[in-house]
């Protein structure tokens, strides 16, 4: 059986481009073919492809909804064979400045294309069901009229902030006053709470009659209108599907809303974008609080404690990815897609470049919705993207953090870019930029390479592109493999021409996640507390004596055994450090075991035992003219021994008879 054929369609968009397209005829491909308006004189083209045994690419993502709906024609024809991919070559790495260099051109292209062909891991997902529930919030009786056209196809419930004077009960939707208190929650499963809300007397003549109010009313609905609230009554409005909000409305928006009300309800698919593992999550222990990162960084507050770690709520989680790129364990991976398949196509896309360009790209994260549109604009009506610069799209590059950064410069990208959009939450961004920032000090790389762009316009993002060009990268040798510590590690050392033997550390801020801490051994009593609550197994004592061990490449900066230390001894200390011994147990405190008066076993801290009977021989009734400070003195075993058979041990009972044996039976 003979492999399916492989055909890219190449198109010039009115001859707007130029491709080299003997550069793509060895790139996987059995056939190329270039025409001019693929989307109009050349449909036949198109037609052609889809209608033979083949897997066809058409570069072109604009006119997307033409090439699906011929698809769907010719599959009703029953006349469609090929499988269908588009690629978007014309505005990423076709329209761009005159003076570019058609060589960088065309290895950008290829770099997309090889970006393409690799096989995206499926993102998990759940189903959201939504059965029409739903609550409108308004401020009076005018709303009646949209809530009695809405109820013909959802249950309606409609909360007014001030009571009408006449209101006949309707049978389409059910009403209420109140005051909204509280929101949580998404499309299918959101939670309300209304002080002084008190429903509708449906029964009776006259006037119109409310319940007594009361405070703290709950409730849950599937759909929220909210026509009150000047400010959004969710974190993270835009991640949040369900909640239709509008202040002050006309008749036209009014409208607008019921249509997309009507059209959220059924069985949704929606994304779990990241993973949780609470067993080393490093956030809390026995009810004490460590790291916080991920709570403050999260913008739809959907990441709070229970208690002895997080929980993430999925119904209000966006995706932005923020917290998995602070998150200092791994105890929060992003889903979609894996760290791994981004590395992944990192090193596909810069090695490619470099490949057929003889010099090294840059990168620019960008996201699907700003990003995408400005570099579309900028391509259309201005220069577009210079020819070394290779986008990089993700959902949101709130995602993108230190180690992404870093992996970008150790596959040997010249400059690793964010374009920032005006809606993207500074927190992630800020944070993980300047860790960037600070192990960057510690290298020779001129930061300059790793930059945050702001931009609200083609003119300000061309301006931050098209500026003086660094010189060319020297060439690294890593590997990049594993997680995000340990790329950050590889690429940290390949830039610091690190040996792997010698100690090496860069001073970090508190918050960092790498670094080590420091015990006052005046303080501590060897308590070992921190040790029980490390997450991460960075410390460990020893069985042979007592003793705070620490590793500190495992050291994640929770601040969970400085919070746990009764004694207030432990310190924190940020700093990356490379060598042997961030691997090797390194001794912060430890001290020579108090031996049994009795047996000689050695239990207890020395100091703490010495300690313990200097306050209390002589000063103590009960250790006052007794020898009672000899138990103190004496391992579980001899103490619970001298309890109960030493002459004056307060347990003492009769002396047990003597044994008798068969010498005593047989002198009797």
């Amino acid at each position: 059986m003979t492999e399916t054929a492989k055909t890219l369609v190449l198109c010039t968009c009115d001859k707007t481009l130029k491709y080299k397209t003997k550069s793509f005829e060895n790139q996987d491909f059995d056939h190329v073919i270039q025409v001019d308006q693929l989307c109009g004189n050349d449909l036949d083209v198109a037609i052609q492809q889809l209608s033979q045994e083949q897997n066809v690419v058409f570069a072109c993502e604009q006119q997307h909804a033409v090439f699906e709906q011929l698809q769907s024609e010719l599959a009703a024809a029953s006349e469609l064979r090929s499988s269908l991919s588009l690629l978007d070559l014309r505005d990423r790495a076709g329209w761009t400045r005159g003076d570019q260099d058609t060589t960088y051109v065309t290895a950008k292209q290829l770099a997309l294309l090889d970006d393409a062909k690799l096989e995206r891991p499926g993102t998990p997902v759940r189903d959201v069901v939504s059965q029409g529930t739903c609550l409108v919030i308004a401020r009076d009786e005018s709303i009646l009229p949209f809530a009695e056209a809405l109820g013909e196809e959802l249950a309606v419930t409609v909360v007014l902030e001030t009571p009408p004077q006449r209101a006949i009960p309707s049978a389409l939707y059910d009403l209420a006053i109140g005051k909204i208190k509280h929101l949580s929650g998404g499309l299918g499963a959101f939670e309300v709470e209304f002080d002084q809300y008190a429903p509708l007397v449906v029964s009776g003549r006259g006037d119109t009659r409310f319940e007594i109010p009361k405070d703290g009313a709950q409730s849950e609905c599937d759909l929220v209108i909210d026509l009150v609230s000047e400010e959004s009554l969710l974190a993270a409005e835009a991640t949040r599907e369900g909640y239709l909000r509008a202040y002050q409305p006309s008749s036209l928006e009014l409208t607008a809303l019921g249509v997309r009300a009507k059209a959220l309800v059924g069985t949704f698919e929606k994304p779990i974008y990241v993973r949780y593992e609470a067993a080393i999550c490093a956030h809390s222990r026995s009810k004490k609080t460590g790291c916080t990162r991920c709570v403050d960084t999260c913008g739809a507050k959907a990441i709070r404690s229970n208690g002895d770690g997080g929980y993430i709520d999925s119904d209000m989680c966006g995706g932005c990815g923020g917290c998995a790129s602070v998150c200092p364990t791994g105890a929060i991976l992003y889903d979609d897609p894996p760290f791994e398949f981004m590395v992944q196509r990192l090193k596909t896309l810069i090695e490619t470049f470099s490949k057929h360009a003889n010099s090294a790209p840059r990168i620019l994260f960008i996201d699907r919705s700003f990003g995408r549109s400005l570099i579309a604009e900028s391509a259309r009506f201005s220069n577009g993207l210079p020819a070394d610069v290779i986008p990089y799209e993700v959902d949101n590059v709130e995602l993108i953090g230190h180690a992404e950064l870093l992996a970008t410069l150790g596959a040997g990208a010249s400059e690793a870019l964010i374009l920032k959009s005006p809606k993207t939450a500074k927190t992630a961004i800020e944070n993980q930029y300047g860790l960037t920032m600070r192990l960057l000090k510690g290298t020779s790389v001129d930061p300059t390479r790793v930059r945050v762009i702001e931009a609200d316009s083609i003119e300000s993002l061309e301006s931050a592109l098209y500026a003086d060009s660094l010189p060319e990268p020297k060439a690294l040798d890593v590997a990049l493999l594993g997680g995000r510590r340990e790329v950050t590690k590889q690429v940290m050392s390949a830039l610091t021409a690190h040996d792997g033997e010698s100690a090496l550390s860069i001073a970090l801020e508190p918050g960092d996640p790498y670094g080590t801490i420091e015990v006052d051994s005046d303080k501590c009593t060897l308590c070992l507390a921190c040790v029980s609550q490390c997450p991460t197994g960075a410390l460990n004592d020893r069985s042979d004596r007592p003793e705070i061990n620490i590793v500190e490449n495992a050291c994640v900066q929770c601040g969970l055994c400085a919070n746990t230390c009764p004694e207030t001894a432990i310190a924190l200390k940020p700093q990356f450090s490379l060598g042997k011994q961030v691997l090797d147990q390194q001794p912060l405190h430890g001290e020579d075991p108090f031996e049994c008066i009795e047996c000689g076993r050695p239990f207890g801290v020395k100091s703490t035992i010495e300690r313990i009977i200097e306050k209390l021989e002589g000063k103590h009734w009960m250790y006052t003219d007794s020898d009672n400070t000899r138990l103190v003195k004496m391992c579980d075993d001899c103490r619970v021994g001298a309890q109960y058979h030493d002459e004056n041990a307060p347990f003492r009972g009769p002396d047990r008879p003597r044994v008798r044996t068969t010498d005593d039976y047989l002198d009797s």
